[in-house]
């Protein structure tokens, strides 16, 4: 049974989160503010974090640049409607995922087990899950870890399957349509930066390692490449 932690001050909505969500069969811990969850978190391990964005004491973004510090636990923002900077924000942060408010409880455990099914168990996106060596690439997909130039890289359960997605197609373009669904388990949306954000995340943590920052190449309007050489 996968532990969550949610965490959101609307006490009505999380009581019915959490009902719909154990019905689903997840074990479901609550909090009602950013320090108590980073407290739970200390306490105890959990598979998955929901966190709302607009909390009294310490909002979900101070919360989450917090717990990045220390966790790679799989985040899920819920945001308010249409408000595109609090998303950004938070893919910046190292959030997985988002939501906005209001969302239906299907639609977040349909997030949740897309997300879930990606970290636990070794799951990979492809059939082949073996050791995989682009350059100066490994990636581990049973382990769910990647090196570059022997530096392990700290990447997120997103950032991962992103990577992992370009090196098995190293040299070619890939999609942002197959990204989302490689990387997130959904259909791109319209509009939707959400993997924009997680590859300019991702450059960054390559390049912290490489004096090359172009190893993965933006293909205008279509996707993105990983250099094979």
């Amino acid at each position: 049974m996968s532990k969550l932690l949610l965490i959101d001050d609307d006490v009505e909505l999380v009581g019915m989160l959490r009902e719909f969500l154990q019905q689903e069969g997840f074990d479901v811990t609550v909090a009602h503010d950013g320090i108590s969850a980073e407290q739970y978190l200390l306490a105890s391990h959990f598979d998955l974090m929901v966190l709302d964005v607009m909390m009294p004491m310490q909002d979900g973004i101070q919360t989450l640049k917090n717990i990045r510090a220390s966790s790679a636990i799989p985040v899920i923002m819920l945001t308010a409607k249409g408000d595109n900077n609090d998303k950004i924000i938070g893919l910046e942060l190292g959030a997985d995922d988002y939501v906005p408010k209001p969302c239906t409880p299907r639609e977040l455990v349909a997030r949740i087990r897309a997300i879930l099914k990606r970290v636990q168990s070794g799951f990979s996106a492809f059939t082949d899950a073996t050791e995989l060596v682009i350059g100066d690439f490994i990636i581990n997909s049973a382990q769910r870890i990647a090196t570059f130039q022997t530096n392990r890289l700290d990447l997120t359960s997103t950032e991962f399957n992103l990577l992992e997605a370009l090196a098995r197609h190293a040299g070619q373009v890939v999609l942002k349509e197959e990204l989302s669904l490689q990387a997130l388990g959904r259909p791109l949306a319209k509009f939707d930066r959400s993997i924009d954000v997680h590859i300019s995340s991702l450059r960054q943590k390559i390049t912290q390692c490489s004096a090359n920052p172009n190893l993965i190449q933006t293909v205008y309007r279509k996707g993105y490449q990983l250099i094979s050489a």
